[in-house]
């Protein structure tokens, strides 16, 4: 019986193909097959096929709302939970195992990063990397998630971390998922705001990075805006 058999015996064989060899040589569906696991009244390989056709592929799967996993037939809460836990802690080892290492000499470092987080989502996700005097990653957090086209940010969520991890400086990025990567009149108010706040503070707003669909725009080499208040 081959590794990716659908029978009952391909979760066990599979499990123990993991532990012997890894999990590198397994297909998607088997991999996601394996998070779903058992106790559902459908099987996790049909499940899987499912949700492979609904979004695509694993990019698409990672953005897949909840509320559109759990509608999935055989999904269930739990399984939806369990699969849930996983991109987000594969998400999570990426940027830990990104900060120990990463130093940001440019926009372009940091480019891989905000791809994996921005990957698939159909709706804006407002990022804020906080540095050290050396400019290196000290931790990457959500500050907000919005709509299809907006995300409410306030400086406060921004800087209350920064203030906690004592970081010299902050890089803040967002997404649109429309696909288009240039900087919308709010994202530049926003900017302004965010720099005014962070010198108020002595922590500096480094820059602002917009990812489209096919490339990341850096507002601080397109033109920084001047805070209307000053």
């Amino acid at each position: 019986m081959g590794i990716s058999s659908r029978g009952s015996a391909a979760g066990p064989e599979l499990r123990r193909h993991v532990l012997e060899f890894g999990p590198t040589g397994l297909s998607d569906r088997d991999l996601l097959a394996l998070v779903l696991g058992g106790g559902g009244r459908q099987c996790p390989w049909l499940v899987a096929d499912r949700l492979l056709a609904h979004s695509g592929d694993l990019a698409g799967l990672a953005g897949l709302h909840p509320a559109v996993m759990v509608r999935t037939p055989g999904m269930g809460t739990g399984r939806a939970a369990r699969l849930l836990s996983a991109l987000e802690l594969g998400a999570r080892s990426l940027c830990a195992g990104t900060r120990h290492r990463l130093r940001v000499r440019r926009p372009e470092d940091l480019h891989p990063l905000l791809r994996s987080r921005f990957r698939g989502l159909d709706r804006e996700r407002f990022l804020a990397l906080y540095l050290d005097t050396r400019h290196r990653v000290l931790a990457v957090e959500t500050v907000s998630v919005g709509t299809l086209n907006v995300s409410v940010v306030h400086p406060r969520e921004v800087f209350k971390l920064a203030v906690a991890l004592s970081a010299a400086a902050v890089i803040v990025a967002h997404n649109h998922p429309s696909g288009c990567a240039e900087p919308s009149a709010e994202d530049l108010e926003l900017t302004a705001r965010l720099d005014r706040c962070g010198q108020l503070l002595g922590i500096s707003l480094l820059d602002h990075l917009v990812a489209g669909a096919g490339e990341i725009v850096s507002i601080r080499e397109i033109g920084w805006p001047v805070d209307p208040a000053t």
